[in-house]
């Protein structure tokens, strides 16, 4: 053909190669072709706080943020980030040198690791893993070396010894995601002063993937690993307003670290989209300042939620485990006389409805993540207790 290129190098970066379509694309596609309950993409099917909402509107008609904000975020949002860190955790950031905003979590990822790792370093990463840690990772040209959280006890936990046997002369970063998609886990402060001591014993840098903060249950607690001794100097610390706010669309992330470790993330950051989401910035710094209270029912809501849609999963004779964070279940499907999680979440729109993601996507080794569906419960009642109905099919 005219103007094709005649060479057989595949046109997409070897880096990229082992990265298609996500996941979440071809199973929403297959949500909306047939009429399916999607429970695999997280995200809200309500919009957040009205108030929070207007904000946005109101930033717009004032014309605050429809042209370029600043580099680092608009100086309202930087203020109330550093205020919500110092409030909910006692940690203190000078919002102009130690705050950075960015396009929503995703590329704040992107951004440190893009700025932190070079090729032939090693990053060990908590697996399952968030997809685009794996390509984050690729990008910057670094290798990343999975620790694999195991299910022990009705939850999946980490083994420190198998974390620690993992770092080598060539580990420069942990990435950490706590509460952790897509297992719900949630380390506990022991898990996590013994990532810290190994960080600051083998003067490793961490990036920590915190966007589930404000969404932990019964008795968890989420711990900023920046607030462990030793570790405020080396841990690049990321937040997000969609999962806090239910606004996923607006894209509106942050990194909070020191500003030697801030200025590295902004260098690749402006060269990635240099600013977003201008209104929404002010409007999120307006729904950071809301009281405890919201926080506290929008918490307990989503609790609710879980336990809907878990007592709808086990009745349907999956295995379900501990959520102690984030809004997602993990569940087993071979209790269903099921071992292939991708083959089932294919099948699944047409046997019960549903749409659910197969947790394979989040391994290196695939075959350890085989088995496990993950389905998200950050949707109206209603519909989990649908979602719930359909799948009883599946217990025959």
């Amino acid at each position: 053909m005219t103007g094709m290129t005649s060479s057989a190098r595949p046109l997409l970066n070897r880096r990229l190669a082992e990265f298609g379509t996500t996941i979440f694309a071809e199973m929403s596609a297959l949500a909306l072709r047939t009429g399916s309950i999607n429970l695999g993409q997280g995200f809200p099917d309500t919009d957040g706080p009205e108030e929070v909402r207007e904000a946005a509107v109101r930033a717009l008609r004032e014309g605050r943020g429809n042209q370029y904000p600043p580099g680092p975020g608009v100086p309202e949002l930087r203020t109330a980030i550093a205020a919500h860190q110092q409030r909910r955790y006692g940690l203190s950031y000078d919002p102009d040198a130690e705050v950075l905003v960015t396009a929503g979590a995703t590329e704040a990822i992107a951004a440190a690791l893009l700025a932190l790792v070079e090729p032939g370093d090693e990053v060990v990463a908590l697996e399952p893993y968030y997809d685009s840690y794996a390509a984050s990772i690729a990008m910057a040209g670094g290798t990343r070396v999975p620790v694999t959280l195991r299910p022990d006890a009705g939850a999946f936990r980490l083994d420190l010894d198998e974390l620690r046997a993992a770092v080598t002369t060539r580990t420069r970063l942990l990435l950490v995601n706590t509460p952790h998609n897509p297992t719900g886990t949630v380390l506990t402060r022991a898990e996590l002063t013994a990532i810290a001591e190994l960080a600051v014993e083998r003067d490793l840098l961490v990036v920590t993937d915190e966007v589930y903060e404000h969404l932990v249950y019964d008795a968890a607690e989420h711990v900023p690993l920046a607030t462990l001794p030793g570790m405020r100097g080396r841990t690049v610390t990321i937040g997000s307003a969609g999962k806090t706010f239910s606004f996923t669309g607006w894209k509106v992330g942050w990194v909070t670290a020191t500003p030697e470790l801030v200025t590295a993330v902004r260098s690749a950051k402006q060269f990635l989209t240099y600013v977003a989401s201008g209104p929404f910035q002010y409007a999120v710094a307006e729904a950071l300042a809301l009281p405890d209270a919201y926080f506290e029912a929008f918490r307990r809501d989503m609790q609710t939620k879980r336990d809907i849609l878990a007592a709808g999963l086990t009745d349907a004779g999956f295995e379900v485990y501990d959520t102690a964070g984030t809004y997602f279940i993990t569940t087993d499907i071979r209790p269903l006389g099921e071992t292939d999680g991708f083959a089932f979440c294919r099948s699944l729109p047409e046997r019960a409805g549903v749409v659910a993601i197969p947790n394979a996507v989040f391994y290196d080794h695939r075959e350890a993540g085989a088995p496990f569906v993950r389905f998200a419960f950050c949707k109206r009642a209603g519909v989990l207790e649908e979602a719930a109905t359909r799948l009883k099919t599946l217990a025959g």
